[in-house]
């Protein structure tokens, strides 16, 4: 058994001292802040972070990142679980065999917890099913080119017979939510071009489909990192409707904004891409509202020199792992938004996306004891050598964020501790049970 209090403990919504008592990795009563436990004093205690949208790229393209310095960095930034997606990995997971060599990679190297997604594109639908029922906690598909000749789009009739089987077995089906347009150039020089190529509409016009679909075939979509304001107000009336959708946004859309990013710096360049203030403003008024569920991060890295290429060639993805939770803070302090929030969009919300609701993602009796004990009024700047993740590049380096990530817990187990990590591993695979 193992104890640990402190004055600002998030439970149920609000900031109370209590102490909580570990025993075999979950939390088994919380107890009054008398007791005897480790005494954070006014450090907040908050559940882990479930960050369900993370790009590892192991097996294959370890160098880009791996899951040892992958998890890392999430234990640093106060992440406790975490899941994969099936790309940019080489081989992709599009197939059980292609999901056992990614699980393969991933056994013995895993700081926090771990789940996986499957992917399903043009030319996989036929071992879907197989797919579906071999642990994977939901399924990603692209509705425009992904970056990866291995990970083809998928256009309506795939996508048709692709709901019709995932309805078979409850997983979500998560979708990058922008189709072909006419604006798209070949060449790019500046952010202000790549924004013109990747118009809101395009996400609009994704997401009009998609919600016909959900209504059609009554199975869950997610849409991932919404980006275009323009949709809000559609995916509104679709969850008024009762429609299964759920959608995420990202950190960069809330932390930064189009007017404000070096022309020709391609550590900004994501796609959808970061659009402009008023846009961004209006992703933070449906996070409150309730229509944007969660925030996710996205983490895409790669290698330097795929960031240094001039910007029409350069890799699109951001790497933000070990940041989310600070930048989102900073940003939400400055709205007068609570910690309790933040909790929900990162930790609640996202567990329950990917069924994992009952033991994650917060304090209370049952659950696994994954807690992030963080300053959030503790400034500091982002340092490349401060980051563990494999690439030391990042659209947020010199940004001066609030919430400074303390200790970190899983499954009952110190895994981080003021800059220091836990000798082993920790961390396990997360498979759905089917």
């Amino acid at each position: 058994m193992y104890s640990i209090k402190s004055r600002n403990v998030l439970i149920e919504g609000k900031l109370s001292p209590a102490c909580i008592i570990i025993e075999n990795g979950k939390i088994s009563e919380i107890k009054d802040y008398s007791e005897e436990g480790e005494d954070f004093g006014e450090l907040v205690i908050m559940p882990g972070i479930v960050d369900t949208h993370v790009h590892i790229n192991d097996p294959g393209r370890a160098d880009w990142e791996g899951f040892e310095t992958a998890t890392k960095s999430a234990a640093a930034g106060g992440i406790t679980t975490l899941v994969d997606m099936p790309l940019n990995s080489s081989p992709v997971t599009t197939t059980k065999e292609n999901f056992q060599a990614k699980l393969n990679a991933a056994k013995g190297n895993l700081f926090v917890d771990c789940g996986f997604y499957g992917g399903a594109v043009h030319d996989n639908i036929d071992e879907l099913r197989e797919l579906c029922g071999s642990g994977v906690l939901g399924i990603k598909s692209f509705m425009i080119n992904s970056g990866l000749d291995e990970f083809r789009w998928v256009d309506e009739n795939d996508l048709r017979k692709i709901l019709s089987i995932l309805k078979d077995f409850d997983l979500p089906l998560l979708m990058h939510a922008e189709v072909m347009g006419e604006e798209i150039l070949n060449e790019l020089v500046t952010f202000s071009e790549f924004l013109t190529a990747r118009p809101r509409s395009m996400e609009d016009k994704a997401i009009q489909l998609l919600i016909k679909l959900c209504r059609e075939y009554n199975t869950h979509i997610h849409i991932v990192h919404l980006s275009s304001s323009n949709s809000i107000e559609p995916i509104r009336k679709a969850k008024a409707e009762g429609l299964k959708l759920t959608v995420e946004t990202c950190p960069h859309y809330l932390y930064f904004s189009a007017e404000e990013i070096p022309q020709e710096d391609a550590r900004f360049k994501c796609t959808p891409p970061i659009r402009e203030k008023e846009n961004n403003e209006k992703l933070w008024q449906a996070l409150e509202d309730g229509t944007i569920d969660m925030i996710a991060s996205d983490h895409s890295p790669c290698t330097h020199d795929l960031k240094a290429k001039k910007f029409s060639e350069a890799w699109g993805g951001i790497a933000s792992l070990q940041v989310s939770l600070p930048a989102v803070w900073t940003k939400a302090k400055q709205r007068g938004i609570g910690i309790e929030k933040i909790s929900e969009w990162m930790s609640g919300n996202t567990a329950k996306l990917v069924g994992l609701d009952k033991v994650k993602g917060k304090i209370e009796k049952g659950f696994d004891a994954d807690l992030v004990i963080w300053n959030p009024n503790e400034k500091f700047t982002v340092a490349p050598d401060s980051l563990h993740h494999k690439n030391k590049i990042s659209a947020y380096h010199d940004e001066e964020l609030y919430g400074a990530v303390k200790t970190v817990f899983v499954r009952g187990e110190k895994v981080y501790d003021n800059g220091k990590f836990g000798d082993l591993p920790m961390g396990k695979m997360i498979l759905k049970e089917n």
